[in-house]
């Protein structure tokens, strides 16, 4: 029997990268990573320098949401993988695979508390899919393999991070190769498929309902399931609502499409949920954004809950039919299965809903409203941009007044609410997809998170546009004391922020300002020609303007609730 090809370990990890298609991945180096990064002086795969480990995590999580591929990012121990942290939650949170290689110090200092070592795995438990320490010598053997398995793992089910963390002396060690075989592999399993029994039932559900919504959510992206979200609501006449992370899955400007609801979402898409007799919810996890007090939730719905991750059904809103499959293939089912459905009694009561209860915002006078900021900003674009976010009001914002048509066009932190997150997430977008127009739209607060990041984006050339919407403050905390707290602002207040143009310039991005209406269009015009760097756009928008609607999270929708269509009216 032939002895199998000894090689180093890090030669073995960039093998495998190549056979998993990634020819770049977000990292920053340190010392016991050096020997990775020396392999690499010899390969063709990219390393993408961020300025901040944090940066490399989210670039890495923006670039797999709009390719659908799985981001790598990597740092070395101790304080390098503990800045990969918010990064690691906030694609754990939203499900987006991303494999996470960080550097250990040698396996016999594994446990002194030896020169930056951090217990890498354990600190990230609760926030990967799965994470694992190469140290023992049957680990050491595997290593090809468990590096494969971090990617199909990663990607598999429902998605999410994996971290492999391997020790300096593992990467100059040497290991067997292994060819790829992923059935092989501990992990593999086939995917849940929907019985004929569950399908039926849930049609059945459908065909009966009176006053049935389709509520969908980040699963229809992973499983790249709008073709047949499309399908079934006009088939079915369905009413669309879609959570944050389900934004651009089903067309914003189709007239079943009923927006975002919930606590910052649009009044007509609560009142969709709240006077429904069936949810049906696929790749959703009902989130408290959404239901406020469950109690309250929708009281008069039955539900179909389509999940792939069965921890899922059951675990907030119990369904009465209750299905773990893949999107894509339950819906698929689901099609075939129902009645078509014509336009009636209920859908014509959604779109007065809609009617009666738009989105709208207030006339600032000689100020700029932030909400016309973003719609000028899908007119100068065309709607056609790639779009990310910074966290808070400007993300509601831009989630309300930038309708998208496609999925994978809208990067968001949806679970954790990362500050932070757009800008760098954004660099991810333009390298997945260079061809395309990125635009983060942020806050000032946020921006200044990552902000370090525009020295990688001018590095590498991306024309990526960042539009502040600057107001001098932490906007949505400010706005919670302004509604729940009697306008005690504490803790807010951004006075003494940077000039954002100059602050551009230093890093030799361009940057661009408006501080009246009138040039709010023209600077947005002149941003979108800049075609080799970042441009920053800064914007002074009102003060305290707020996001609306906002309903506490765990108060009722009581008020939502008197309806003409309840049965009981």
């Amino acid at each position: 029997m032939a002895q199998p090809e000894m090689i180093p370990g890090a030669q073995a990890l960039l093998r495998v990268f190549k056979e998993e298609g990634v020819d770049f991945f977000f990292g920053y180096i340190g010392g016991n990573v050096i020997p990775i990064y020396d392999a690499l002086y010899d390969s063709d795969i990219r390393d993408i320098l961020p300025r901040h480990e944090q940066g490399a995590a989210h670039a890495a999580d923006g670039y797999s949401r709009v390719t659908g591929k799985t981001g790598v990012c990597m740092a070395t121990s101790g304080p390098g993988a503990c800045n990969l942290v918010t990064g690691i939650a906030t694609a754990y949170m939203d499900s987006i695979p991303m494999v996470a290689i960080t550097g250990q110090v040698k396996t016999h200092l594994v446990g002194t508390d030896g020169f930056q070592e951090a217990d890498t795995t354990g600190i990230t438990l609760p926030i990967t899919k799965h994470n694992y320490l190469i140290k023992d010598p049957h680990e050491v053997e595997r290593l090809p393999d468990i590096i494969r398995e971090a990617f199909y793992l990663a990607r598999s089910g429902r998605p999410g991070p994996v971290l492999v963390d391997i020790p300096f002396d593992v990467s100059i060690g040497c290991v067997p190769w292994a060819e790829r075989n992923i059935e092989a592999l501990d992990a593999y399993e086939t995917s849940p498929v929907p019985s004929e029994a569950d399908i039926d039932r849930a049609a059945a559900m459908v065909d009966a309902a009176e006053r049935p919504v389709l509520l969908i959510g980040g699963g229809i992206v992973t499983s790249e399931a709008s073709a047949e979200v499309y399908q079934l609501a006009e088939m079915g006449s369905l009413p669309v609502v879609h959570t944050l992370m389900a934004k651009g899955c089903f067309p914003e400007t189709h007239e079943l499409s009923m927006g975002m609801p919930g606590m910052h979402g649009a009044a007509y898409a609560s009142y969709a949920l709240q006077h429904a007799d069936l949810l049906i919810v696929v790749g959703a996890r009902f989130d408290d954004r959404i239901t406020g007090s469950l109690e309250h939730f929708a009281p008069d719905a039955k539900v179909i809950h389509i999940d792939i991750d069965a921890a899922e059904l059951d675990k907030v809103r119990v369904a009465q039919c209750p299905i773990q499959a893949d999107a894509k293939s339950a819906l698929g089912m689901l099609i075939e299965a129902i009645k078509p459905r014509e336009i009636g009694e209920w859908e014509r009561q959604v779109q007065k809903f809609r009617h009666d209860h738009p989105l709208a915002y207030g006339d600032p006078g000689d100020g700029i409203a932030p909400q016309w900021v973003v719609e000028k900003l899908y007119e100068v674009t065309g709607g056609k941009a790639i779009v990310t976010t910074e966290v808070g009001q400007n993300q509601m914002w831009a989630a309300h007044y930038y309708p998208l048509e496609e999925p994978r066009r809208w990067c968001t932190s949806g679970g954790l609410g990362t500050m932070g997150y757009g800008h760098p997430a954004a660099l991810g977008a333009q390298l997945g997809r260079p061809d395309e127009l990125v635009v983060d739209i942020a806050g000032d607060g946020s921006i200044q998170m990552c902000i370090q990041e525009l020295a990688t984006g001018v590095i590498n050339k991306l024309p990526i546009k960042i539009i502040i919407l600057n107001n001098s403050y932490l906007g949505m905390v400010r706005q919670w004391q302004d509604m729940f707290f009697d306008k005690r602002y504490s803790g807010v207040d951004l006075t003494g922020n940077p000039d954002f143009v100059k602050l551009a310039e230093a890093y030799d991005a361009v940057g661009l300002r408006a501080t009246t209406r009138d040039e709010v269009v023209p600077v947005l015009e002149q941003a979108m020609e800049v075609t080799d760097r970042p441009t920053v756009v800064d914007v002074s928008v009102v003060q305290e303007e707020n996001v609306f609607p906002m309903i506490p999270a765990g108060k009722s929708f009581d008020e939502l609730l008197e309806c003409p269509m309840k049965p009981d009216n």
